[in-house]
């Protein structure tokens, strides 16, 4: 099945289950402040990311449980996203200048090649890549979550306390994850 084929398989079935844009009556969104397609959740209404497991595109293994204790930027990409290209420096800016604060940030490559996928990080980022060719794993993140590119904020126990649904920039990012950072440890 051709890469192209493969996304009209994966919106379609993500439309069918209503989970394109966030919409539905039992999202979690409902309860935390949304503007400009960045959702901002307090302690109370953040869901818990939980049971993400994957294969880097180096081959290792990946349990989002290993990095529990620390904020996650979950960063959702395609080779094929010029948005997707146009933030990648801003993402990489960001991981540096949080990194020393208990950061981390993880790719998910979704429904992309692996050598495109390798290739396109070369130089970009330095921070890891889930391989996810199915885009499977968006969904185990965030149920209401299917657009690319797109952000999230992971607070220390692991739940969503930002979701950007669309491509970010460094002045937007940083500030958003250095508040999470500063909320401290479980």
């Amino acid at each position: 099945m051709t890469v192209r084929r493969r996304v009209a398989v994966t919106v379609a079935a993500l439309a069918a289950a209503g989970l394109l844009a966030g919409c539905g009556e039992d999202s979690w969104t409902a309860n935390c402040e949304s503007a400009d397609q960045v959702v901002q959740c307090t302690p109370e209404n953040r869901p818990l990311v939980d049971g993400v497991t994957g294969e880097l595109l180096d081959g290792a293994d990946y349990d989002l449980a290993g990095d529990r204790g620390k904020v996650v930027v979950v960063n959702f990409w395609g080779s094929w996203c010029a948005p997707c290209r146009a933030e990648a420096d801003d993402l990489e800016s960001t991981y540096q200048a949080t990194k020393d604060k208990n950061v981390t940030f993880v790719g998910v490559n979704a429904r992309d090649e692996r050598d495109a996928a390798i290739n396109f990080e070369r130089g970009r980022v330095t921070y890891p890549s889930i391989f996810d060719p199915d885009a499977k794993l968006a969904v185990k993140f965030d149920p209401t979550q299917a657009s690319t590119p797109s952000t999230l904020i992971l607070d220390r126990q692991g739940r969503i306390a930002v979701a950007i649904r669309r491509a970010t920039t460094a002045g937007e990012l940083q500030p958003l994850v250095e508040r999470v950072a500063a909320e401290g440890n479980p």
